[in-house]
Formats: structure tokens, sequence, C-alpha cells
């Protein structure tokens, strides 16, 4: 016996050792986050959660049910900081549980009582009903005029019968429908306790961080993740003063963030900012396969496309414009305060627009476009005309852009004098590059292109060698304007791509200020000022020739 107690006692003693050697197992604390700051791409967004906490000495795990089921799990990040030494440890997520509402015994015993109270109802619609059926049965079955020994009954008698039965039968139908819509309601207070009952989806994603804290702190943990459906575009107000005799034209450019997101979470009262950093589209450019030159090999079936398609690289993909990052000044527009002033944060490779104040934007409840900069801008006015096409004279403003924040391609509201003229589109255009904006026809200025010649003939000595299709063109410009006014006139010269076909213009044209116009091949520009009340004339003529055996067409080219 001795030995055994011994054994028994030796055994406790290690057990005691063991269990105060081993680690303490990490509690579960249930916390709550709230979006604090939200970062709008093209192509997505970047969130930040705020989780502020009392956290105990020792190892701790955080357990927040708040997080979106949108978000990338693979870019969750965590840091913080607290009164004392905080380390991070693993990151998890899952899914919370779908589980019963809590007062689901309660809900059960509402139920069965409905059911109970229906089916006395249907007690109470099949007793009125059996005293219908009587009453009709009775009715249908008794003699109304003949009395107990065959004798006539007085009419005041009939009338009681008629009226006895008539009441019943309305006293039964009033009971019948009165249960049959108690019926329905509690048919409808049924169907919405069976929803309550039911065991739901889960709408959030549950996130685990393990912490480890020397002593007991307060932290706060923020935690960033990505979400990808939300996006920005950019919108434009263009607003031109055209000036006058004695002031110059004056242009304002307001840069709009149009925010739309879908990601399942309200982002209120937060940080708001935009960014031109393209998240989906990937770290490197696309790979190119070889392209193979050989001899044609026998047809086969191809489920779709030829081989000819399959030899061929697959198109690459746009590349996005690099966007450098503008300075800091931009405007938000909050919709029904006055807008103010953003800040933008420029580096080489991105801008990021960082709106004043606290923002919200809600999930699922279509765009919200806030202002992000605004610019005063000195234009260059000009007009431009292309008469072969329409002889409608358009204002156009030219200006340098002078910001480090580049424009982004997105849609234009023109104002001209106040007045709203139409929209556009307003192009890509990086720091030192010339925009140019269209402002609608400008009526004071009148145009015409007349035909002066059209001659279609043969060439040659003696002996016709060549075929030839000369044309002649007058085109008349008046200046209605009070003071002097910058003009830019289009037409377009054939081009021949055949050695052929000879193309020449002639001498009796106008010499053009600029060939082959914004690169494309045979526009000519005829720019010039023209005076208050000027009248010009451009004078263009060309000719075609080509051999006699052969026919020509003219036709739009790339």
């Amino acid at each position: 016996m001795r030995t055994i107690a011994n054994s028994l006692s030796t055994t406790g003693l290690a057990l005691l050792v063991a269990l105060a050697a081993a680690p303490a197992t990490a509690a579960d604390i249930d916390v709550t986050s709230a979006v604090d700051a939200v970062t709008v791409y093209p192509d997505g967004a970047s969130v930040t959660r705020v989780i502020a906490l009392d956290l105990p000495a020792g190892d701790s795990t955080l357990v927040a049910k708040d997080f979106p089921l949108t978000l990338d799990t693979s870019s969750l990040r965590v840091e913080g900081e607290g009164g004392a030494r905080l380390t991070i440890g693993a990151i998890d997520t899952k899914p919370p549980r779908p589980a019963p509402p809590v007062n689901l015994s309660e809900i059960d015993k509402r139920i069965e009582a409905l059911k109970d109270e229906h089916a006395n109802l249907q007690g109470a619609i099949d007793a009125a009903a059996a005293r219908r059926k009587f009453a009709e049965r009775f009715a249908e079955a008794s003699p109304a005029g003949i009395g107990e020994k065959g004798e006539a009954r007085p009419l005041t008698e009939w009338r009681a019968a008629f009226a006895a039965v008539g009441e019943e039968v309305a006293s039964a139908d009033t009971a019948i429908r009165e249960a049959m819509r108690k019926q329905r309601e509690i048919d409808r207070e049924v169907a919405r306790l069976e929803q309550d009952r039911a065991v739901k989806p889960p709408n959030r994603l549950e996130v685990r961080i393990d912490l480890a804290s020397a002593t007991a702190t307060r932290a706060t943990l923020r935690v960033t993740y990505s979400v990808r459906n939300a996006r920005w575009a950019p919108l434009y107000d263009a607003r031109l003063d055209t000036g006058a005799k004695d002031r110059k034209p004056a242009l304002e450019l307001v840069r709009r963030a149009e925010i739309t997101q879908n990601t399942g979470e309200d982002w209120s009262n937060v940080s708001l900012g935009v960014s031109t950093v393209r998240t989906a589209r990937g770290g490197n450019a696309p790979e190119l396969n070889p392209l193979i030159v050989q001899y044609p090999q026998a047809p086969k079936p191809v489920a779709a496309g030829s081989a000819s398609d399959l030899a061929m690289p697959s198109p690459a993909p746009r590349m996005a414009r690099q966007a450098l990052s503008p300075p800091q000044s931009e405007v938000l527009r909050m919709q029904v305060a006055e807008e103010q002033q953003a800040t933008a944060e420029v580096n080489g490779f991105q801008v990021t627009f960082k709106i004043p104040g606290r923002v919200s934007v809600g999930a699922g409840q279509g765009a919200k476009a806030l202002r992000i900069a605004s610019a005063a801008i000195a234009p260059d006015l000009l007009v431009r005309s292309v008469p072969v096409i329409d002889p409608t004279a358009f204002l156009e403003a030219s200006f340098k852009q002078a910001e480090d924040a580049p424009l982004l391609p997105g849609r234009v509201s023109i104002y001209r004098d106040g007045v709203f003229v139409g929209r556009g589109r307003m192009a890509a255009a990086g720091k030192d590059e010339t925009v140019r904006l269209g402002f609608g026809a400008d009526d004071k200025v009148k145009i015409e292109r007349t035909v002066l010649r059209r001659n279609e003939g043969s060439a040659g000595l003696i002996v016709t060698t060549s075929k030839t299709d000369e044309r002649a063109f007058k085109t008349s410009v008046r200046n209605g304007h009070d003071f002097p006014l910058r003009i830019a006139i289009e037409d377009q010269l054939p081009v021949s791509e055949n050695e052929e076909i000879v193309v020449e213009m002639l001498p009796s044209s106008t010499p053009p200020t600029s060939t082959n116009l914004r690169d494309k091949r045979g526009v000519l520009e005829w720019a010039f000022e023209a005076k208050q009340g000027e009248v010009k004339d451009i004078n263009f003529a060309w000719r075609v020739r080509w051999p006699k055996d052969k026919g020509v067409v003219m036709a739009p080219g790339g």
C-alpha cells in the first residue's frame, strides 16, 4: 500500500508541474471594427478598418465578424500599436457558421399557437357551411304553401319562412368569409415566422487575428484589405469665358471623381481618396509567343478559328497610361455643402487625391461625384472648320497641361459663357502636352466652300496615255466678330498608294500651313488670323493621273 501511495503522489506532482509549464491557451476576444479609410482605384478599392480594444497580457485571438464577404483574403494586412509591445501572429478568415435565431423556441410556440387557431377557424367554417347547407335543403324540401292538413298557409307565413332561410344563409356566408380572412392573416404571419426561424446564410466574413502583448494595454489595430466591386471614373466640367474686345478669354477646368461601389459594406464617415493606380492590370507586360512562317498544311477541321488564327499571338491588352500624381490641391463636392479643394499626393508613378473631411458612400446606392481639382487656365481660342464635310465653324480652346497630375480620359461637360453646349471626351494628357476642347458652333464665323472646276479626261501629246481627274475649290471665310480671331480650315488631298497613280496639288492652290495634320496622310490645314469683319479666300486644286486602261476609286482610308 505504501508503494502505491508513493507512486500516486509522484504522478500527481508530475502532472502539476506539466500543467504549470504548458503555455496558456489563447483566449478568443470578440471585437467589432469600423471602416476608417478608403482609397478607390479605377478598378477596385483598398479599405482600412480600425479595431480599438483593451488587450490583456499574454496571447489572445481577436475575432471580428463584420468584414465583407467580397474582400480579397490574400490582401489582408494588419498593423497597430499599443502601450506595450505587441506581436501580431497569424491572420485567418472564414465565413461565420449559419446560426438559428436566439428566440427559436418562442418562434416555434407562436407558430404552433397560430396553427391551432387556424384549425379552430376551419372548424367554424365547416359548421357555418353545414348550417347553410341545412337551410338550403330545408327550403328545397319543405312545401311552403301546404299546412299540416293540406290547407294553404297565409302569405305572411310564406314571407317569414323565406326571410328565415335567407338570414340563415347570409349569416353562414358572413361567418365563412370572416373566418377565411383570419386564416389568410394567420398564413401570412406563419410564413413570416418561418422565415425568421430559418437558418440564414452568412453575409459577413469572420477574421481572426492572433496577438501577444507583454502587459495589459489599450491597443489600436488597422486591418487593410482589397475589394474589387468598386471604381472611380474621371469627369470634367470645362467652363469657357470667351472674353471680349477688352477682355481675354478664360477657362475653368474642374475635375471630378465619380465613385460607385457594390462591396457589400457601407463606407460611412470615412477618410476617402482616389488613386490612378490600376490594380487589376497585373504586374507584368503580356508575353508574346513565337510567330511561325511555314508552308500551308492540309486543312483540318477545328472547333473554332483557323490554323492561321492559332499561329497569331493574341492581341495584347492596351496598356494603361502611367499617371503622375497631381499636386496638393483638389476639390470635393459634398452634395449639400460648398465644394472644397482636396489635396493630391504625387510621386513618380501615381496620383492619389485626398478628399478633405469625412465622406460617406453607400453600397449599391449609385454613383457619387466628388470634386477633386480645379484650375484657372488662359486658353488659346481658335475657330476650326472642315467645310468638305460640314461648313459649320466650331470654337476650340487649347492649352498646355501644366499640372503634374495628368488629365485622364473621361467625359467633359462643356459650358460656353455660362451656357451648357454639350458633352465631349477628354483625351489623356500628361504634363506639357497640348489639350484641345471643342465649345460648339460659332455662328458669327461664316464659311462657304464652292466647286470651281471638276474635269475628268485624258492626257498625252499625241496618243492618249493616261486618264486624269482635276478639281478646284474655293473656301470663303468671314469673321463676323468685333475682334481678331484665329481660324483653321481643314481639307484633304487624295493619297496614292500605287506608283502608277500620281497625285499633285496644283500651283493655283493657296499654300497650306500644315500637311499631314495630326499624322493623318493628305489632311491639310490653312491657319490664319482674320481681322474683325475680314473675308479671306482659300484656293485649293489637285489633279490625279493614272493609266488609261485602268480605273480608280476614291474611298476613305485609315
